[in-house]
């Protein structure tokens, strides 16, 4: 039988005890153990020092031993749409016990099996449950954390708006429901950044304001450009420019030629930025409702609503 450690712990540095003593004794398991050269990470899985603190190893290790979905916060890091920490997250079915081990929080749930993926081999919950789950129990996350999960995951197509209130529309009891089901009717409305979403309700919607459409795809020149919002009547386009991703010199000159080359097909564009847009809202409205008075003039639309 084998007796060389990392041939028998295998790449990963973890390994389960049915698979330790189908290589080796009990014995030889154990004086490994008590040399230091394996550790006990969970009842029934063991791994080498180098890895014990490894997250990605405790999440499988945790999968594992316990049979269940990884979940709630740990399921978002586990998509990248929220930072690693605390315990190991995970959902069993609601006949099982919910006594998780040390580093391990077990959640006890029906519904389970529908909404089971899988990443690399490893179970976890599909976007949109892990978003609900992390909702009502954030698990060391702030609400705005789980917002832009949220966001991030729709706007990533992990999830669709739809899918994520059909989610909430099973947690009739979850706390803060009338938030998250507001969020959501602005990710099914287009808005897919946090951005937007203050823009769509701080500047677009309103006594006076045009109608406008979020996401407006158009094709000028052989390009597609996803507009943030699109009046079509007069086509006036408004642009939510992050100070992040516009500051930049190159993405400057990018939005200047996406802006020209609309307007060979009669699309203004108004834009504004973070600043301006969250401290100046009714600053903003003025300028929008003017751009579309005047397109409205130079139309000849004015008097056909």
């Amino acid at each position: 039988m084998a007796r060389d450690l990392a041939a028998v712990v295998g790449p990963d540095g973890w390994t389960s005890w049915e698979s330790l003593t189908t290589h080796v004794d009990r014995k030889t398991v154990a004086r490994w153990v008590a040399s230091g050269r394996l550790q006990r990470l969970q009842p029934g899985v063991y791994a080498v020092p180098a890895v014990v603190q490894a997250w990605r190893t405790r999440i499988e290790a945790a999968a594992h031993a316990t049979g269940g979905v990884i979940s709630h916060r740990s399921a978002l890091a586990l998509w990248d749409l929220a930072p690693p920490g605390g315990p190991v997250h995970l959902t069993v079915e609601h006949t099982r016990s919910g006594r998780g081990t040390q580093g391990v929080v077990l959640h006890r749930s029906r519904h389970l099996e529908d909404t089971v993926r899988r990443i690399d081999g490893v179970p976890v919950s599909c976007v949109e449950r892990a978003v609900v789950d992390a909702w009502g129990a954030p698990a060391g996350l702030s609400r705005a954390d789980v917002r832009a999960a949220a966001i991030s995951g729709v706007r990533r197509r992990l999830c669709l708006p739809r899918q994520l209130r059909a989610e909430v529309d099973r947690r009739p009891c979850l706390r803060g429901r009338g938030e998250l089901l507001r969020l959501t009717a602005l990710l099914a409305d287009g808005c897919q950044s946090e951005l937007e979403i203050w823009g769509c309700l701080h500047l677009l919607r309103g006594p006076g304001m045009p109608p406008f459409t979020l996401q407006r795809p158009v094709e000028v020149a052989g390009q597609r450009f996803v507009l943030d919002a699109a009046c079509d009547e007069v086509q006036l386009a408004v642009e939510m420019d992050g100070a992040a991703w516009h500051g930049s010199r190159e993405q400057r000159e990018k939005d200047i030629h996406r802006d020209a080359l609309l307007a060979t097909i009669g699309w203004q564009t108004l834009r504004f930025g973070y600043w301006r847009a969250t401290s100046a809202a009714d600053a903003c409205r003025r300028d929008i409702r003017a751009a579309y008075t005047a397109r409205r003039r130079l139309m000849g639309l004015d008097g056909v609503r």
